[in-house]
């Protein structure tokens, strides 16, 4: 039977650089954020209900989503939150069911990385699950500097997901990315050690 480690964190927190590495030590990694985009693609079940939903101009003149202008609609208000979080919510799970399923009749060991691991409910998925964790002020600032947004709109995004900080009560291993790369990279090195031994 597979053993599945869900990877979980905030926007800006540094998700993508520990499945990147985990990727490059050849460990299998679905990917909730590229579920999605293919679930956003043009014609795709998330997109219909998108446009469905908040109308055309939240489109580019190619016909695909226009991810900013989206981001503004849903980060707008709590019931724009709340609907986004059940109707795409419930799309994403169907879908993520069909990706670990198959992974798992051919994998010993993998991950997921699902950035609404505990607020959707996937913790009874995995047999661990890792946090990769920064302080609120270093998630303020990558997230300014990646997406180049004010202080006010980072914090706006910042509000609509639960605090690191709590999230820390739900997991089985923090991974502080505070520092430098490598002592990331240790971190995970140490605990990719542990579960080849178990």
């Amino acid at each position: 039977m597979a053993r599945i480690i869900g990877l979980t964190g905030g926007i800006a927190s540094g998700k993508s650089t520990v499945t990147s590495y985990l990727k490059e030590k050849g460990y299998p990694v679905i990917d909730a954020d590229r579920v999605v985009h293919d679930l956003q693609a043009p014609g795709g079940e998330l997109y219909r209900a998108l446009v469905e939903h908040f109308g055309r101009d939240i489109l580019l003149d190619t016909g695909d989503l226009n991810r900013p202008a989206l981001a503004q609609r849903i980060f707008s208000s709590q019931k724009e939150i709340a609907w986004s979080n059940q109707v795409q919510g419930e799309m994403i799970r169907k879908a993520l069911v069909r990706e670990r399923d198959r992974l798992a009749k051919i994998e010993d060991l993998f991950f997921m990385d699902i950035p609404l691991l505990i607020e959707q409910g996937y913790l009874d998925w995995f047999d661990q699950v890792w946090l990769v964790y920064v302080t609120e002020d270093t998630q303020l600032q990558r997230l300014m500097e990646r997406n180049v947004l004010t202080g006010v709109q980072a914090r706006d995004r910042l509000a609509a997901q639960m605090p690191l900080d709590e999230k820390k009560a739900f997991v089985d291993l923090v991974i502080d990315n505070n520092s430098t790369r490598d002592y990331l990279y240790q971190q995970i090195d140490r605990a990719l050690e542990q579960i080849e031994r178990r």
